[in-house]
């Protein structure tokens, strides 16, 4: 048959399937809510995958974080792992000798209580080094931090984060103004530009002093944190591995320390959410395969009740592989149609939630988009197959015979 016949027989197969409109519908709906499904929750979880990824890497990618304990060590420290080494300051600066180390920051942190005013509010106590917004940064919107100095040495002077200065004096400003911290006096020096919330944490509520004060103030001789920031360029895994060797001496050989780079952190992160969003989307793949039955079902008891045309169709000169081609015509525009419906549900339900929940984090990507319509008509084509070869193997005369 010429390409003029194919025409006619594509117009055969449209007006199949408007002929039994209702059946139709029902094929294109399970398909819809199939494809519907896959995009909403893939793209909560590429949406989550992103957010998280964007929290963390706002505090640079190039650093390192070192940890008192090992996490790999089985047993309870002290007991049966033997004395744990404190992580001291004196620790933290030796690394600043460290070939491509660019900055130390040793961390004391707790919860405390902020006065001023008569006004109090307990947020976070973070005990940091002057160099802090640059390691992390962050950027100081009044006055700045206190100077560079000894940090073994300590001192009295506090920045505040933007939420915790509006809270304790409101519109007017803080610098130069007396604080009380857990109890002792403090005078403000700085406050931090905003920065929102890390999953979940309003880092603007917190207040940052000299880490030996904080030490003091916490009751603490230890570090909880030491985050070490490294030339841009450097490799990772080799800096880990010098920074090991400069603490294990110090610690008598032992390892009892954790270093977690950032950038493996963030890696490992991202592997993990996009192997959970591929993961979810397989599970709402599940409806797509109730679809392509719905489809097949529709096919096959299309194929029985329309025996006489077949017949007809071959009697008349038609191919077997035009016959299969009409059905498969079929059951793919059905699987095409329902999954551009539930293409623009889906993305419409993200949209919604989008506005509804502004701090939700949904995104879908536009591979995703193309994949819902590729898969939705290869699943029609598949579901497809069976009747379509029903159709073109029957026999032309029986067939003309069938009422």
């Amino acid at each position: 048959m010429n390409s003029a016949s194919w025409t006619t027989l594509a117009g055969y197969a449209a007006r199949a399937l408007f002929g039994h409109r209702l059946r139709s519908a029902l094929s294109v709906v399970g398909i819809a809510i199939g494809v519907t499904s896959v995009i909403l929750l893939t793209s909560v979880g590429e949406g989550t995958r992103r957010y998280v990824f964007d929290q963390f890497s706002q505090f640079g990618t190039n650093l390192l974080s070192i940890n008192p304990g090992k996490s790999e060590t089985v047993g309870v420290p002290g007991i049966l792992g033997g004395t744990t080494h404190k992580l001291t300051m004196d620790d933290a600066l030796s690394l600043q000798r460290v070939n491509a180390v660019t900055a130390v920051v040793p961390l004391a942190y707790g919860s405390g209580r902020v006065e001023a005013r008569g006004r109090g509010r307990s947020v976070y106590i973070y005990g940091v080094t002057p160099n802090v917004p640059a390691v992390w940064g962050f950027q100081v919107r009044q006055g700045a931090f206190w100077p560079a100095g000894d940090p073994r040495q300590g001192g009295y002077t506090a920045v505040l984060g933007p939420t915790l200065k509006r809270e304790l004096f409101g519109a007017a400003s803080a610098l130069g103004q007396r604080v009380r911290i857990g109890g002792t006096r403090f005078r403000v020096v700085g406050v931090m530009e905003p920065r929102g919330r890390l999953l979940g944490i309003d880092i603007d509520d917190a207040a940052y002093i000299p880490t030996a004060t904080a030490m003091t103030l916490l009751n603490r001789d230890e570090l909880d944190e030491v985050h070490v920031q490294y030339r841009p360029g450097a490799e990772a895994d080799t800096l880990v591995k010098q920074v090991t060797a400069v603490l294990a001496d110090r610690h008598r050989g032992r390892e009892d320390f954790t270093i977690t780079s950032q950038e493996a952190m963030l890696d490992v992160f991202d592997n993990v959410m996009r192997t959970v969003t591929v993961a979810v989307g397989a599970i709402a793949g599940i409806s797509l395969l109730v679809g392509a039955i719905g489809i097949l079902t529709t096919m096959w008891i299309a194929v029985g009740e329309r025996t006489h045309e077949i017949g007809l169709l071959r009697a008349l000169g038609t191919a077997r592989a035009q016959v299969r081609g009409v059905f498969l015509t079929e059951a793919a525009v059905l699987a095409l149609l329902g999954g551009a419906v539930g293409l623009g549900v889906g993305t419409g339900l993200c949209a919604l939630l989008r506005a509804a929940v502004p701090g939700l984090p949904i995104a879908t990507p536009p591979l995703f988009a193309v994949a819902a319509l590729v898969v939705s008509a290869a699943t029609g084509l598949v579901a497809g197959v069976l009747p379509a070869q029903r159709a073109a193997g029957l026999d032309p005369i029986e067939a003309l015979r069938a009422e």
